[in-house]
């Protein structure tokens, strides 16, 4: 049975099955072809139940991301935020928050509608298309968020959420920005720091610590 929960969660060797979705009957292949013994499929499910595994939709992750990267990067965060705050005072209040982007819009698509069996018939498409930018920041410890939309992600827009989380951090504190390497957050000559804000970036290719 553990070599049955190995096989499942490593996933199918692409060299071998050219499948897409890791379904019952892929290990009950994969286990035909390593010890030539035929099971039924429904068995394989009984397994996995027993295994305590379900089917679900994994996370997408970055081929270059650096596990050992990621790994010192949570070893040394305490070296990291020092330097980040080189300049404060130690009885300054820290905050550390997070902050991402993502893209939202809408696109048209095709609705479903009845057809007599085996047609296909034609319909128009609605080609248009519009996109918005949501940038968005939190601190964990106070419960405390700030957000703009914009539309596009660039330096300029980045400018304006520090400066939206910069009227969101306690009198008196500093916060640490925990962000990713995108271009609009390393350009230093260019970004407007308020002066209660300081950042830290993520390792390379690494949006989860």
């Amino acid at each position: 049975m553990a070599e049955l929960r190995d096989l499942v969660i490593a996933g199918p060797d692409p060299k071998i099955h050219q499948v897409i979705r890791w379904r019952c009957l892929d290990p009950r292949a994969e286990i035909a072809r390593r010890f030539t013994v035929t099971v039924p499929e429904r068995t394989i499910g009984k397994w996995l139940r027993k295994l305590k595994l379900t089917r679900l939709q994994p996370r997408p992750c970055h081929p270059k991301k650096d596990p050992a990267a990621q790994q010192a990067f949570k070893e040394n965060f305490s070296t990291r935020l020092k330097k980040a705050l080189l300049g404060s005072t130690a009885a300054t209040p820290v905050e550390s928050w997070f902050q991402d982007e993502a893209r939202v819009g809408q696109k048209g698509s095709l609705s479903y509608m009845w057809a007599p069996v085996g047609s296909r018939p034609p319909m128009v498409r609605d080609n248009r298309h519009d996109t918005a930018y949501i940038f968005g920041a939190i601190c964990p410890a106070r419960a405390v968020g700030a957000a703009i939309i914009t539309p596009a992600a660039n330096t300029e827009c980045m400018n304006l959420h520090l400066a939206e989380i910069s009227t969101q951090v306690a009198p008196g504190s500093i916060a640490v920005l925990i962000c990713d390497g995108a271009g609009w957050h390393q350009r230093a000559s260019e970004l407007k720091l308020p002066d209660n804000i300081v950042l830290l970036p993520l390792p390379p290719y690494a949006p989860e610590p």
